[in-house]
């Protein structure tokens, strides 16, 4: 019997390194183009609407349950989308601003810190967040909570411009986002 527990709890850690590993190459950036390239476009209003736990609980009100979980599925689909593209940036961003640590202004190296360590935060949480919506797809009754991730991305891109601004403040900067 214990050898049983002990089976499954082995075969349970090793797929979740493995599903952890599949999202983490997922998030990665590819090694071609410029950073610039490489950040996608982020509708931002469209994913506050898929986040937002009182649209939720308008749908569920409104809706049988058969149909809510139905979109519930493809509300979930949509924003793992929204997710994984804010973590592909992300990753971008770190990379501009790890660029930027080497710097001999004070400003542009504290704001490429500041850059990084939210880029890197936001990727992680990115990961966690897709992990927890591919098993809510499952059970589509639960509350998500994905909110924070869409707060943090804003804070990445502000981040971001400001650095952009720091490096070049003749250049009017913009994140990719809409």
């Amino acid at each position: 019997m214990i050898i049983a527990i002990v089976l499954v709890a082995a075969a349970a850690l090793s797929l979740l390194a493995i599903v952890g590993t599949a999202l983490a190459r997922r998030l990665q950036t590819s090694a071609e183009g410029s950073l610039a390239d490489q950040i996608c476009l982020l509708d931002v209003e469209a994913f506050r609407n898929l986040a937002d736990p009182g649209e939720e609980e308008y749908l569920r009100g409104r809706l049988p349950d058969a149909e809510y979980r139905k979109v519930r599925r493809a509300r979930l689909h949509a924003l793992a989308g929204y997710v994984q593209t804010a973590g592909k940036n992300a990753a971008a961003l770190a990379v501009m601003g790890q660029n930027a640590l080497s710097s001999e202004d004070a400003a542009t190296v504290e704001a490429a810190r500041r850059l990084v360590e939210q880029a890197v935060l936001l990727r992680r949480n990115a990961g966690l967040l897709l992990v927890r919506i591919y098993a809510d797809r499952l059970w589509p009754t639960s509350n998500l909570g994905a909110a924070p991730i869409l707060d943090r991305y804003n804070r990445v891109s502000g981040a971001a411009m400001l650095l952009g601004r720091l490096q070049n403040p003749a250049a009017a900067v913009r994140i990719a986002i809409r």
